[in-house]
């Protein structure tokens, strides 16, 4: 409930955070007094999680959860000490995203066939996610209401609940308007209503595992040889706008990054695809 309220985290938050606790809890569940346990115990404990090859994004949000707790115990009076304090954030390896070309984008979506309901909403939801840089996560609980009728643009709710409002292209409008307005239609089931755009075939809102099981098939049906998420047409959309020469700053803004920081990745893949165009076409090289 700390989680959910106070910190205004996400139920999929929430759930990773409650095992990463529950973890840590069982390891020192023979200290009796959370007083007991030291920093180096908790850095004994992190170097535990890297020995058994966890992700090294994992064991950050461990670290994380793990500083909240003693800051908790101590805030609710039932710690003296916080001994995380002292615990260092392990770094992340620097590494690129995978991303596709314009071209392969245009592979994978007419990869789709649209003559089924079910077909346009594929369509329509991997427009979506390239058009409008989503997260699969934000698709998945998109309502009907956040639809700005006539306008082209769309309310997210992203992250910690916040909402941004992202421009969709002229290909991803008329996918949605038409899904939403007839194939939508198809997919809905008699007693079940629900404001969400996309349903699976029981009518329900489709989860995000659906959707990836549904971009894998996709994928494969064009013939795809990299390896394809959701979030690969994020890091898509991001790159693309990049090479175009979009600003930093606007980027950030539609892929709703709280840090520049973390919008600054694509640079470094922008910077990759400059090079290659240098090394092509410099008389020089």
């Amino acid at each position: 409930m700390y989680l959910r309220t106070e910190k205004n985290l996400a139920a999929n938050s929430v759930d990773a955070y409650r095992r990463d606790i529950s973890r840590y809890a069982e390891c020192f569940s023979e200290m009796a007094d959370p007083d007991q346990i030291q920093t180096a115990d908790i850095q004994a404990y992190i170097r535990d999680l890297s020995d058994a090859h966890l992700q090294p994004s994992s064991i950050r949000r461990t670290v994380s959860v793990i500083r909240a707790f003693h800051a908790y115990l101590v805030e609710e009076g039932k710690a003296v000490n916080n001994p995380s304090e002292l615990v260092d954030m392990p770094k992340l390896p620097k590494h690129l995203p995978e991303v596709l070309t314009v071209e392969e984008i245009e592979t994978l979506l007419s990869a789709i066939d649209t003559s089924t309901a079910a077909g346009v909403r594929n369509r329509t939801m991997l427009e979506l996610l390239y058009s409008a840089g989503l997260r699969v996560s934000e698709m998945t609980v998109l309502s009907v209401f956040d639809v700005m009728d006539g306008n082209g643009w769309l309310r997210v709710t992203g992250k910690g609940s916040k909402e941004r409002i992202v421009p969709l292209g002229r290909e991803a409008i008329k996918w949605l308007e038409y899904y939403i307005n007839k194939s939508r239609q198809q997919l809905m089931k008699k007693g079940k209503t629900t404001d969400r755009i996309f349903l699976n075939y029981r009518g329900d809102a489709i989860s995000r595992k659906g959707v990836w099981m549904i971009l894998k098939q996709v994928a494969s049906k064009a013939g795809q040889t990299k390896s394809v998420s959701p979030h690969t047409l994020r890091h898509s959309f991001a790159t693309h706008l990049l090479e175009g020469g979009a600003d930093l700053r606007a980027v950030q803004q539609m892929l709703g990054h709280s840090n520049i920081s973390t919008t600054q990745i694509y640079t470094h893949l922008d910077r990759t695809y400059l090079k290659e165009v240098h090394k092509e076409y410099h008389p020089r090289w």
